[in-house]
């Protein structure tokens, strides 16, 4: 299999994609809106992509964090509130956002395993800080590392719970960007030692997950040249060292124009610096073979942490649904409550 998680096109998958899918079996593929028709089409694409690839280990992946960033959206998935509407209950109730986060995570899972994804890009580790781009924001789960690990590990234990993977974002941290990487590179001048404090803790809290997505920021404190995603510094000294993180490794989107370069050499740039993975989103066909080629297969530790990865996919454990449901309901109930009186 090779070291590339792909977008697609649209909602049907081309006989060009599926010959590339086939030739290059990448080891996952993404689902954005683009791709989103009905139930059953989505479950249908992600059945062909599946069988074009050949491989019954496949990851596919879609973000489904809720507000602002929530692929399946209704009358396709069920509206879900920010992560901030979780934080904003814990400041009166912490328990009860602690379990309402599992909760609607455990029922995320049960509706993508319906359609045959098996991966949730979440839950969102970033700690803002003020002046932050928005581009996190209302994302987060808080501002306080503690209370973003707490609430990212009810959720991500959720998925598990479900038998979905979470990937932890964006490790080591994008809550200090100035800008948004999908349009720029963010730069962060803060001392390590801040770092390590505040946007490295959530993600070290969390190092046990079976798999993190890269941020495509520079942190000048420990590598001034390179965004962390393509930076072995980085990679090695703060992501598998000071962090423990040991799981599987994707970047970002290669597409982003943070990173700069063709796309195959910013794939090349993102193993070479310790990623197991890279990531390519946008459905470009053209830039999919760029990236393929550039791309090794999954071999040695990458291979073994794909593996143990699709190894955490248990069977989904019991729960009750109409429970869930009712949780959720009050937490949107709330949200909107508060939004609505500030």
């Amino acid at each position: 299999m090779r070291a590339l998680i792909t977008g697609l096109a649209g909602p049907e998958l081309s006989p060009a994609e599926a010959e590339f899918l086939r030739r290059v079996r990448p080891c996952g593929v993404i689902l954005f809106a683009r791709n989103l028709v009905s139930l059953a089409q989505i479950a249908q694409l992600v059945a062909e992509a599946k069988a074009a690839i050949g491989q019954g280990d496949v990851l596919v992946l879609i973000d489904q964090e809720g507000g602002r960033v929530q692929r399946l959206r209704p009358p396709l998935g069920r509206a879900l509130p920010p992560a901030r509407a979780y934080a904003d209950l814990y400041a009166t109730a912490p328990d009860a956002a602690l379990d309402a986060a599992r909760s609607q995570s455990r029922l995320v899972a049960a509706d993508l395993l319906a359609l045959g994804i098996n991966t949730d890009c979440a839950p969102v580790l970033d700690v803002p800080v003020a002046g932050a781009h928005d581009i996190i924001g209302d994302r987060a789960y808080g501002t306080a590392p503690a209370q973003v690990a707490e609430l990212g590990r009810a959720v991500a234990e959720g998925f598990l719970d479900g038998g979905v993977l979470p990937v932890i974002k964006h490790i080591p941290g994008h809550g200090r960007a100035m800008a948004d990487s999908h349009f720029d590179l963010p730069v962060v001048d803060t001392p390590h030692a801040i770092l390590s404090a505040t946007d490295f803790a959530a993600f070290r809290a969390l190092a046990d997950m079976p798999a993190a997505m890269t941020a495509h920021v520079v942190f000048t404190a420990i590598d001034r040249d390179h965004p962390a995603s393509t930076s072995a510094r980085v990679t090695e000294e703060i992501i598998r060292g000071e962090i423990g993180f040991d799981g599987l490794l994707m970047s970002d989107d290669l597409s982003m124009k943070a990173l700069s370069g063709t796309i195959g050499a910013r794939a090349e740039a993102v193993i070479t610096a310790g990623s197991d993975v890279a990531l390519h989103c946008n459905g470009d066909l053209a830039e999919m073979e760029e990236a393929a080629a550039r791309l090794p297969t999954l071999t040695g530790k990458s291979r073994i942490r794909f593996f143990a990865a699709m190894a955490r996919l248990g069977r989904p454990q019991p729960f009750d649904p109409a429970a869930a449901v009712a949780k959720l309901s009050q937490v949107l109930a709330n949200y909107a409550s508060h939004s609505e009186s500030v």
